[in-house]
This record gives structure tokens, sequence and C-alpha cells, in this order.
């Protein structure tokens, strides 16, 4: 069956958040996803939209999306970060996921950016290997950092 790539538009985004969600339970944080639709439409296709989605496709159902930004390096200009790429379980195996990565990696060069750079979870053996066998590197070195709302909120607060 074919797959079809195209860029996703506001009436994808309860699919979308759904694929988010499945995300999350495959991460080991099933009931961290506070965001809503409503969020994803207003964020996303409001007049300065704040990301872009690639939605894969199977027999009309949305079966995969990969939901990246552009941002900006001090050290290379304009990039883009990819937030998530998530393919339905029942789907996984199939070359969805090498396909919606091929489609972000491909509109970055398109684009003329300097980099791609995403978060991969230690454990997920899988998703490493492939980067990796893609000529991507995995900088250990690194620690992603995170402030939650709740930090946020003790830090700013704070007297």
């Amino acid at each position: 069956m074919e797959i079809i790539l195209r860029e996703g538009q506001k009436k994808d985004m309860s699919a979308v958040l759904l694929l988010i969600k499945e995300l999350a339970s495959f991460e080991k944080e099933a009931n961290a996803v506070e965001l809503t639709v409503e969020e994803l439409e207003r964020d996303g296709f409001g007049p300065q939209p704040l990301f872009k989605v690639f939605i894969a496709e199977r027999n009309s159902e949305i079966v995969g999306m990969a939901l990246f930004y552009e941002r900006y390096s001090t050290w290379k200009g304009r990039s883009i970060h990819l937030e998530d790429l998530i393919v339905k379980h029942q789907y996984r195996g199939e070359g969805i996921g090498k396909a919606l990565y091929t489609k972000v990696l491909a509109h970055a060069h398109e684009q003329n950016l300097k980099r791609v750079s995403w978060e991969v979870l230690d454990w997920n053996k899988v998703a490493v290997d492939f980067y990796i066998s893609t000529g991507a590197k995995i900088l250990d070195s690194w620690k992603v950092v995170h402030m939650n709302e709740s930090s946020l909120d003790s830090f700013v607060t704070k007297k």
C-alpha cells in the first residue's frame, strides 16, 4: 500500500495529538502530554506558525508524523529542531519513519539550513542505530536541560 507524505493541515491536529500521546506512552511518559488540539491549531496555523508538520497517510489514515520548527544556532545560523517523529505502532518497520525523516532532512536541505537537531532516548537502540546509520552524530557529552512550568514559576517569583 502506498504511503502519501504531505504537509500537515489544521484539520490533522487531532490525529497529530493522538500520535504525540502514543509517543509519550512509548517513552514511558503517558501522562506528561498537556497540549490540546486547540493549541496545536493555534500555534501551527496562526499568523506566525511556530511549527511545521509532515504527515504520513495510508488509505486516508494518518499513520505517522514529523513535527519540527526553525531555530537559530549562534554557531551555524538557521537550523531545524525535529521535535517528534512517530509512526503508529502497527505500522513500524515498513519504512514510514525513514520516509518522514528523509522528508524533514530534504526540507532542511532545500531551505539551505545548516543543521537539523533532535533528542533521542539512550535506551531507544533501534532509533539510535538508525540515526547513526544515516550519518547523524550522537553527542554524548551534551546534556538536555529542561525547566518546567513549576520550576519557572518558583525561580521567577523567588525573592
